[in-house]
């Protein structure tokens, strides 16, 4: 097939993975996307009403993500990350625990920050250590039961639960508890804190994620490739003359020899009336309306003054989950008017009905608990963003409705952080998702290994 063309339909990062590895196979890619900008969920706009560059949600990424870490490596992003070994957690009135990697081995290496982290109780750290070391010999079946029930099973406390498990898994799953997977809470906690220090280091942009993003557009026509922006996929046929697949656009048609639809659960069920009639299709619609949203509200807060020196915390016990110090971890910010935290809330879908205002104030009185010098700065501006499509739930026994990258059509390949990728709703899914269909479609191997587990952990699978 080397030397055949391809079309991408999606610029998001399952997209850009997919077209990044076939371009360098020496494949002829068209990558089609509807927005003015590649890195679809993962992106930045210009806000109308502050005038500044914003993230639609602040991404992070661990150690672990071994496959989205070969794509920024791919397409020259790799120098824009920072990395941090240490995650800050902080109570109202300021009292911080700091988790980071000893000199112990896994899956011991944070256990000498975490028996000194003030936040939680013995009770609590007794607690903790009896349900992360159930995951220790491997990661439990898919079934049934939901994560809030196997807390509850394994008698965490509701402190443990609050100011640990709750933090984690919704900046990492992005769903409720008792809407969670087990299996991909496991694997969570796994990767972060038992394999080895170097998957839970976490790293975060410094640039904001269209910038990010955009060194994919350079490095994908610097392969030979056509990024088609603001192009709008409106259907797709076989054409029996030329013996390929034809893509509509609105006022053009490409033809191609095979086609990756790298598209969200949502955008694919939109599609998929347009495709031909062949066995498996209506399994596939039955399987994509499985699939359903969980979303992800941002406070975008500047202030005349600087109100903390940390760069990332976790906020306990307040709705307001993590707080971003944009001033700092993007270097083009350092001298610009204006101090910029971003505040996240995963989950909750009681926050997405409220107006603005209300989640601004919001923000600022549960801000000040921890930083009292917030109460007499002066908020010059302030945003915010709802991505009600952030991610998708990631439910107990999803997997079974999780296609792989073969489609019903021959020549067709799927891809996106919904397809059966072995991971959550995550960009290192979706990167995974584009290498295993650039896989199926030329039986290269493009996917990446895991990373090894060290010390103790090398002892189990």
């Amino acid at each position: 097939m080397a030397g055949k063309s391809v079309t991408v339909i999606g610029g998001g990062v399952s997209g850009i993975a997919a077209a990044s590895a076939l371009a360098a196979s020496g494949y002829q890619v068209h990558l089609l996307e509807r927005r003015p900008y590649l890195g679809g969920r993962a992106s930045s706009y210009e806000h109308p009403g502050t005038g500044e560059i914003i993230d639609n949600c602040q991404h992070l990424l661990f150690g672990c993500c071994t496959n989205l870490l070969d794509l920024y490596d791919r397409i020259g992003a790799i120098e824009k990350l920072r990395w941090f070994d240490a995650i800050t957690m902080m109570e109202p009135g300021g009292r911080r625990s700091i988790l980071r990697p000893s000199f112990l081995p896994a899956p011991l290496h944070a256990s000498l920050s975490f028996l000194r982290a003030p936040a939680f109780s013995f009770q609590d750290k007794i607690a903790i250590a009896r349900g992360l070391s159930a995951f220790m010999a491997g990661l439990p079946a898919d079934t049934e039961e939901d994560f809030a029930h196997w807390l509850a099973r394994h008698k965490q406390t509701p402190s443990a639960i609050k100011r640990f498990w709750e933090p984690v898994l919704f900046a990492a799953l992005n769903e409720e508890l008792d809407q969670t997977s087990v299996h991909y809470a496991a694997k969570v906690c796994r990767e972060l804190f038992l394999r080895s220090p170097q998957a839970g280091r976490m790293a975060i942009p410094t640039v904001p994620l269209s910038e990010l993003y955009g060194h994919a557009l350079a490095s994908l026509q610097a392969h030979g490739a056509r990024v088609m922006l603001r192009a709008h996929a409106t259907g797709l046929h076989w054409d029996e003359v030329f013996r390929q697949w034809v893509v509509k656009t609105e006022g053009d048609s490409i033809h191609s020899d095979a086609v990756v639809l790298a598209l969200s659960f949502e955008a694919m069920s939109r599609l998929l009336p347009t495709l031909p009639e062949a066995p498996g299709k209506a399994r596939l619609a039955a399987q994509l309306a499985q699939f359903h949203h969980a979303p992800i509200a941002a406070i975008h807060l500047w202030f005349d003054r600087e109100i903390t020196s940390l760069e990332h915390a976790a906020l306990l016990d307040t709705t307001v989950q993590w707080l971003f110090n944009k001033s700092k971890l993007q270097p083009q910010r350092h001298k610009r008017e204006g101090h910029y935290i971003e505040l996240v809330i995963s989950v909750l879908r009681s926050v997405i009905p409220m107006q603005r205002q209300e989640l601004i104030d919001l923000a600022l009185r549960e801000l000040a608990l921890f930083f009292p010098i917030t109460r007499q700065a002066k908020l010059l501006k302030a945003a915010v963003t709802k991505e009600v499509r952030a991610t998708f739930s990631i439910r107990p026994q999803l997997d079974q409705f999780r296609p792989s990258a073969q489609s019903p059509w021959h020549g067709i390949f799927l891809a996106g952080d919904w397809t059966a990728t072995g991971w959550p709703a995550t960009m290192e899914g979706a990167a995974r998702s584009g290498y295993l269909a650039a896989e199926a479609l030329t039986g290269q191997k493009f996917l990446q290994p895991d990373l090894p587990s060290t010390g103790l952990m090398r002892l189990f699978p």
